[in-house]
């Protein structure tokens, strides 16, 4: 039977190529959106992938929504935790709402949906968790400090997971992108992004397949011994 994956954030950017890298490799995957009606039903008229609406920050969508996904697919073996939001500023312009959401968001919502899929994993003794952190979150990035905070929560998340799910079977580790070329680094001015390209050792963004293609190796049966690690795939921009 094939093995059923959640991917958050699963419809858009890098999450749709996420779904279709582990729909590629025989999963059948639920994609996870929060509120783009529209560009779901493309995405699944486009792929066949089932997309489903929830907000990973509000706890008990989260469980109803796993609960849903496994009555409906099968439970639920792979775990993406992609969904993510930025609400930029200095700690001058930045004001409580926009920490919030970003915390809530980027960093709750891999708990909420983590804590809706354990208990399955723990007692099919197998799960597979990938957690999408952000080189900013390693290396911190001006005007980003709930941003940052957030993805750098989720590499601590990652680590300590890892050693309560390690005997279960269940690995979790996180990948860490640079600047990838999405529609959130399209929207960067032309010349801030000139400037961040300039930083980048192999001199262009990443491209969102190469974030998937590191989620399939992590996610795979035969990736049993990796766990706590974070991946960094950022075209050597930080070397950490």
């Amino acid at each position: 039977m094939a093995r059923v994956a959640i991917v958050t954030g699963g419809t858009r950017g890098i999450g749709e190529a996420i779904s279709l890298a582990l729909q590629e490799k025989g999963m059948t995957v639920a994609a996870i959106y929060a509120g783009n009606d529209e560009k779901a039903r493309a995405f699944t008229d486009r792929t066949g992938i089932k997309s489903y609406r929830w907000d990973v920050s509000d706890f008990d969508a989260c469980l109803a929504g796993a609960a849903q996904v496994e009555s409906e697919i099968g439970p639920v073996d792979v775990l993406v935790n992609n969904a993510g939001v930025t609400r930029d500023g200095t700690m001058k312009r930045m004001s409580r709402d926009m920490w919030d959401d970003v915390i809530d968001i980027n960093l709750g919502g891999c708990f909420n949906m983590a804590k809706a899929l354990w208990n399955g994993m723990t007692d099919r003794k197998f799960g597979r968790i990938v957690n999408i952190g952000s080189i900013n979150g390693q290396a911190g990035q001006y005007g980003q400090v709930n941003y940052a905070a957030a993805k750098s929560g989720i590499h601590g998340f990652t680590k300590a997971l890892a050693q309560e799910g390690a005997r279960a079977g269940i690995t979790v580790n996180a990948i860490a992108p640079g600047y990838i070329d999405t529609e959130m680094v399209a929207a960067v001015p032309e010349d801030v992004l000139a400037k961040i390209v300039a930083r980048v050792p192999v001199g262009r963004l990443g491209k969102a397949e190469e974030i998937a293609r590191g989620v399939a190796f992590l996610v795979a049966d035969d990736a049993g011994f990796v766990t706590g690690s974070t991946l960094s795939i950022n075209g050597g921009q930080h070397m950490y």
